[in-house]
């Protein structure tokens, strides 16, 4: 099996679920004993919670690449970046090293593609769901995105930031998230996409109203194909 380096600790509870994720898909294909090489750098989120300028973006897009820096250096064969938000900055990450970064939106949007989903919304931060770097890798997918509707932004985003990621799921908050989306499928999306790695903490993706496409399963999939080849 080849080594795998994740970037994780944004926050900590996706790196979790990561590595949940990984392990038994691992087992899955290798055999019960089995459990997956991984380089896991966990960075201080508190550094790079709701960055805004251009500046703070700069700032973790170098911190992001020192990480992927030194999981290479250390043997990974090829990273994960542990965050839909901060793959924003995927480009100077994969330009630092020389190994292949497997991005979770294409990881997404090819499964979409596969499975003819062709109209769906998006929802995750406030970062993810307006600007164009993770919705326009879904749109080269023939995939649909309902434009995002401002109160669901806002709502999303506090939910995210002032629960989720300090590790709190309320029944208030899986309440709000049915809503939305009901209110999503009556205004024509097909599937929902989990661009959020902590939002499983408050939805069922295997029991819902509409598909739920939640990229951090379809991630570590996809860093299971690539550790057993």
């Amino acid at each position: 099996m080849r080594k795998l380096g994740l970037i994780g600790g944004m926050s900590w509870y996706s790196t979790r679920t990561y590595y949940e994720h990984i392990n038994r898909g691992v087992q899955a294909k290798m055999g019960r004993q089995a459990s997956a090489p991984l380089l896991i750098e966990s960075l201080d989120f508190s550094d790079m919670v709701r960055l805004s300028s251009p500046g703070d973006w700069q700032r973790a897009s170098e911190v992001l690449a020192d990480s992927a820096q030194r999981l290479e250096a250390a043997g990974a064969t090829a990273l994960l970046i542990g965050a839909n938000s901060m793959h924003k900055v995927y480009d100077a990450v994969a330009g630092s090293i020389s190994v292949p970064v497997l991005h979770i939106a294409e990881c997404v949007g090819e499964r979409m593609a596969r499975n003819g989903t062709h109209k769906a919304a998006l929802l995750g931060t406030r970062n993810v769901m307006v600007e164009s770097f993770y919705r326009r890798k879904l749109i080269a997918h023939d995939v649909e995105l309902l434009p995002p509707g401002m109160g669901y932004v806002d709502r999303l985003d506090r939910i995210i930031y002032d629960e989720l990621i300090p590790g709190k799921a309320s029944r208030q908050a899986e309440r709000e998230l049915k809503t939305i989306i009901t209110n999503l499928e009556q205004d024509g999306a097909e599937a929902i996409v989990l661009g959020c790695t902590e939002l499983e903490m408050i939805v069922d993706v295997d029991a819902n109203v509409l598909p739920i496409y939640d990229c951090t399963r379809i991630h570590a999939d996809a860093a299971v194909d690539w550790i057993v080849g």
